[in-house]
């Protein structure tokens, strides 16, 4: 199978078609609800107010995350919905987008970033610079934590 593997795609809600936004929805219901297990409401507007990061191969979305800006989920710009289809994980892919997203954030915002990342992938975003900085608690069912990264200088 040829490799057609796109560049970073971003865009903002205003700028997706609808067979962009169905494909992250599929992608997010496929893996957060099915796979994990865990009914959540995933259309919280946060969308709206989102800029879109994902990388597709021969059409086909790999790897997703949207970047909230400040004021919206957090004070500070965060990272969400970060998701990879199970036949596409340990390819990197998500290391990709989010390095990506983080320097839209250092370049544009000049802000740390806070996510709220599941518990067990603490060890996981700290690799990106992100710390700790909250105790655990369940959201939607799943033991999370926050993290926060320092903003790199550009």
């Amino acid at each position: 199978m040829p490799n057609n593997l796109s560049p970073v795609i971003i865009k903002t809600f205003e700028e997706l078609d609808k067979q962009e936004l169905y494909k992250f929805i599929q992608l997010r219901v496929a893996v957060f609800i099915v796979e994990q297990d865990c009914p959540y409401p995933d259309l919280d507007d946060l969308d709206l107010e989102s800029r879109h990061l994902w990388i597709e191969e021969e059409g086909e979305v790999l790897t997703y995350l949207r970047l909230t800006p400040p004021g919206t989920r957090f004070k500070e710009p965060s990272l969400g919905r970060i998701v990879t289809k199970e036949t596409a994980r340990k390819r990197g892919l998500a290391e990709v987008i989010i390095d990506k997203a983080l320097d839209i954030i250092d370049t544009e915002y000049k802000m740390k970033t806070r996510i709220s990342a599941q518990c067990y992938l603490e060890e996981y975003y700290s690799k990106f610079g992100f710390v700790k900085c909250s105790e655990e608690y369940l959201e939607d069912n799943i033991p999370h934590i926050e993290m926060l990264r320092d903003v790199k200088d550009k």
